[in-house]
């Protein structure tokens, strides 16, 4: 067998030895420990009939073994003098098996700022233990390739316990971030479930009671106004089928966002509704993300559906600025100002204010002359991904 084979052999040997440590308890694994390194040190004295204090430095250099975990530092304190005197005796057993196992504890347990002083007093300690005695030049050898094993796979049990922690703290972050994705995307459907409906579902009112008063004296304008309801209608159910799409986890039908373009749209529902509603836009319009997008379509909604509920206006003006930094949104009506035209449930301004915040733009609203005004400044350059 040449030294490559060897070496794939005590590979796999030691690769089943730890596979049988771990998987039992520690105190268990002491407990042999312990006992292993006290016969192998220990033994030999007593078959030889040594003196008692040679088998009293054998026990010293074995038996606190069971502390190496605990205290490897203190427990190699007592050890390297006992091996020390064996050696200085000529009475040491085959291999130090006590201060090799302690090597071993220090590089797998000890502080880092204890490790490098341990260290340098196991080399001492060994170059005192083979000088003093005047021990053959391969000894040395023997010395110097068991200690330097005993550091490597404590090195390396310490590698595999830093991964370990690693991974157990880089699965509890997954799973924290997957409970904020969960929670974020059941906020957001709460949102938009909300803005569909109050908003649809205030037209559709509106609508109603406004087309009953033309249905005999206007018959064309009656129609219109009921084609608007049912549009309404059409518009709310596909947006409700997408919403509880992601709540259902299809898909196949992934989520459906209305974005700017269907600003005009909201803009029109509102005329429809017997509202004067105009809608304006300055400076050129701009890519922005979907986030963005959708925020602005959502905050405009949310305006005029309070506007339709809550002002008793007939007129509101939607308008959108774009700078290079800026989207700004306004919606202004001639309707009631202040009071708690927004505080009805609460829930349309807390949504549309969350809404706003998480992509770090800017909202005011209050009373504007005659009438009042909401306004957004949306910022075109952020990190929005956690935007919704």
């Amino acid at each position: 067998m040449d030294l490559r084979e060897a070496g794939a052999a005590a590979a796999r040997g030691f690769d089943e030895a730890m596979g049988w440590v771990r998987c039992r308890p520690p105190g268990a694994v002491d407990v042999v420990t312990t006992i292993a390194v006290t016969v192998a040190s220990v033994g030999p004295a007593l078959v030889a009939g040594a003196p008692w204090w040679i088998v009293l430095l054998s026990a010293l250099a074995s038996v606190p073994v069971w502390w190496r975990r605990r205290a490897p530092v203190l427990a190699l304190c007592v050890i390297g003098p006992a091996m020390t005197a064996l050696a200085c005796a000529h009475a040491m057993p085959a291999l130090p098996y006590g201060t090799i196992v302690c090597v071993y504890a220090i590089a797998a347990y000890s502080p880092p700022r204890l490790r490098g002083g341990a260290l340098a007093a196991v080399v001492v300690g060994v170059l005192v233990s083979l000088v003093l005695p005047k021990e053959s030049p391969d000894s040395y050898g023997y010395a110097a390739m068991s200690f330097v094993t005993a550091w490597a796979l404590g090195t390396g049990v310490r590698a595999r316990r830093a991964r370990i922690a690693m991974l157990e703290e880089r699965t509890r972050r997954l799973e924290e971030e997957r409970v904020a994705a969960v929670d974020r995307e059941r906020l957001r459907i709460a949102r938009d479930m909300h803005d569909i409906v109050t908003h649809s579902v205030g037209v559709m009112i509106v609508q109603a009671e406004t087309g009953s008063l033309f249905t005999r004296t206007d018959p064309v304008r009656a129609d219109a106004i009921f084609d608007g309801i049912a549009e309404s209608g059409r518009v709310a159910i596909d947006q409700l089928r997408h919403s509880l799409a992601a709540l259902r986890g299809d898909t196949a039908d992934p989520p459906h966002q209305p974005g700017l373009a269907a600003i005009p749209d909201l803009v029109e529902l509102s005329r429809r509704g017997g509202l004067a509603a105009s809608f304006e836009e300055s400076g050129p319009r701009r890519a922005v993300p979907g986030d963005i997008a959708v925020t602005a379509y959502r905050v405009v909604q949310e305006a005029l559906t309070n506007t339709r509920k809550h002002a008793r206006a007939t007129s509101v003006r939607v308008s959108l600025r774009w700078s290079d930094e800026l989207l700004a949104i306004q919606v202004v009506d001639d309707g009631i100002g202040g009071g708690d035209r927004h505080g009805r449930g609460g829930y349309g301004l807390i949504g549309m204010r969350e809404r706003v915040l998480g992509c770090g733009g800017t909202l005011r609203h209050g009373s504007e002359g005659d009438g009042f005004a909401v306004a957004v400044e949306l910022p075109l350059r952020v990190d929005i991904r956690r935007c919704a």
